[in-house]
């Protein structure tokens, strides 16, 4: 019997290959050695795409869309997030305690929205977008996206409770949710790209998103959000966003519901 695992080749015999195994076993050997390097390739530079542009960015840039202007038009739940008082903080802290401050929130944003299965596209500064592709019904990608914003809450709060406890201030950071049409993929220029999102959708995430501060709130979401959402949020009547040509009816987010509370 002959077995291989890891590239180690082993048998039960007392007398071991034979001469003419060995020598298979050398030129298979040498065979498998290229199939399993392309294959260790392959899964190293997938895991550096998934890591620096997200799972299924990764895969898209893998499988060939590589080039300038390489999109299609999709319809998705928006989500950016983003840290109040970085600039103060900035100001404030040593370098090293500030990065490990960012590690620390985006861990509990980004573990919450891959929780849900949505994909962080960007890192922009202290805040992050992120998408919810919809596949079929708008209501489950509105779903996944309240339960990732409300988990990512909960982490910043379980979060706050050991900064507090170590005499550190706690973070405050504010949401948005929006649903919206989309250009996803390729645009810059012909020597440096970045794949994400753009269109007027991502512009009034962002300045809804704004809100929380004046409104003192820490999330808020679209009419068009609320539409689709599982649940009735909480209407703040129609807002003046800047850059917006007309008002919008913005939302604010309610607690999570108690467990086993009468739906």
């Amino acid at each position: 019997m002959v077995g291989c695992a890891a590239r180690t080749w082993a048998t039960d015999r007392p007398d071991g290959f034979s001469e003419i195994e060995i020598t298979g076993i050398h030129r298979l050997r040498d065979v498998l050695s290229l199939v399993l390097e392309v294959q260790e390739s392959r899964r190293i530079t997938a895991t550096l795409l998934n890591t620096f542009l997200g799972r299924a960015t990764g895969e898209r840039v893998l499988a060939g869309q590589i080039k300038r202007g390489d999109h299609e038009n999709i319809r998705a739940v928006l989500l950016l997030a983003d840290l109040r008082g970085f600039t103060r903080l900035s100001d404030t802290m040593a370098r090293e305690a500030l990065i490990g401050l960012l590690d620390s929130y985006f861990e509990c944003v980004v573990g919450s929205v891959h929780g849900q299965g949505g994909e962080v596209l960007k890192f922009i500064g202290d805040g992050l977008l992120a998408i919810f592709p919809i596949a079929g019904d708008a209501r489950v990608a509105a779903r996944a996206a309240l339960t990732a914003a409300r988990d990512a809450e909960t982490a910043i709060d379980g979060l706050n409770r050991s900064r507090t406890a170590a005499g550190e201030v706690p973070l405050r950071f504010g949401l948005a949710l929006h649903v919206g049409d989309v250009f996803y993929g390729n645009i810059g220029a012909p020597d440096r790209l970045d794949f994400t999102v753009i269109g007027p959708a991502v512009n009034l995430v962002a300045r809804i998103e704004a809100l929380n501060k004046p409104l003192d709130r820490t999330m808020l979401a679209s009419a068009e959000f609320a539409a689709i959402a599982a649940e009735p949020l909480v209407p703040l009547g129609s807002q003046v966003l800047r850059g917006v040509r007309e008002p919008q009816d913005v939302y604010a987010v309610p607690d999570r519901p108690a467990v086993g509370a009468a739906e």
